[in-house]
């Protein structure tokens, strides 16, 4: 449990040192904030639909946490391409439990993104309509973090080098985002759509989000949370694998 704590405690660190980092992970999510959700608002109106700040702030939100955790395993390969990662591996732990410790410390990094773009939200306009169930949008919150944090620490172990790292990113994190539904009602979609969207973790988590914050559900709570925890503990055992057979 030290272990664990004290990688938790280095990834926060590392965190709050790079500003520039912070700085740059909130534009692609302001992006999307400000120029989809000001400029599709008055079709998303005229459809029915209501205010699509509204609507697209709990996608938002997760494509938030989902490109800051998945991200974090760049971190896994800086420290094994400058030798960092020799070190810790070297100590009298388990490799398990540095996994767990990198994983939790890059969720938590993800999550606090996710409460930063929350706030932002608000400013432009957006309202969570029930504030008892916000103790559940950070649980899903936390889920898909951890998801996605255990992914990209998987991925990661198998990578030598950024690019390739980037490029496998690519082909991992936009389909899952644009096809979760954090940009569009998900009951509306194709069916073709909506079938591979039921093999995306985020789509859940995206719909959790949008049941607590906004009352709008496509699966519901039970579903949103019973799948994604799923995805979280085959995730962590994919990336508990991965790790434990990094190759120096």
């Amino acid at each position: 449990m030290n272990a664990v704590y004290i990688l938790w405690l280095r990834q926060l660190k590392r965190y709050t040192r790079s500003r520039a980092r912070v700085t740059a992970s909130l534009a692609q999510p302001l992006l999307f904030l400000f120029a989809l959700g000001f400029g599709l608002g008055p079709t998303f109106q005229k459809a029915g639909h209501g205010n699509y700040i509204q609507f697209i702030s709990p996608g938002v939100i997760g494509m938030t946490v989902l490109f800051n955790s998945m991200f974090s395993g760049i971190e896994l390969i800086w420290d094994r391409q400058f030798g960092f990662l020799k070190e810790t591996l070297v100590a009298p732990v388990s490799r398990l439990s540095i996994m767990i410790g990198r994983t939790l410390g890059g969720a938590t990094t993800a999550l606090i993104q996710g409460v930063i773009i929350m706030g932002v939200c608000t400013v432009a306009g957006f309202r969570v309509q029930n504030l008892s169930l916000l103790p559940v949008a950070f649980l899903f919150m936390a889920l898909i973090a951890t998801t996605f944090t255990a992914l990209g620490t998987g991925i990661a172990s198998l990578l030598t080098d950024f690019q390739g790292f980037q490029l496998v990113m690519n082909l991992v994190v936009m389909p899952a985002f644009f096809l979760s539904g954090a940009l569009f009602p998900l009951g509306e979609a194709p069916a073709p759509i909506q079938f591979i969207a039921s093999f995306d973790p985020l789509s859940f988590g995206v719909d959790g989000l949008r049941t607590a914050l906004i009352g709008v559900a496509h699966f519901g709570i039970p579903t949103d949370l019973g799948v994604l925890a799923t995805f979280t503990t085959l995730f962590l055992g994919f990336g508990g694998y991965l790790f434990s057979r990094i190759q120096l």
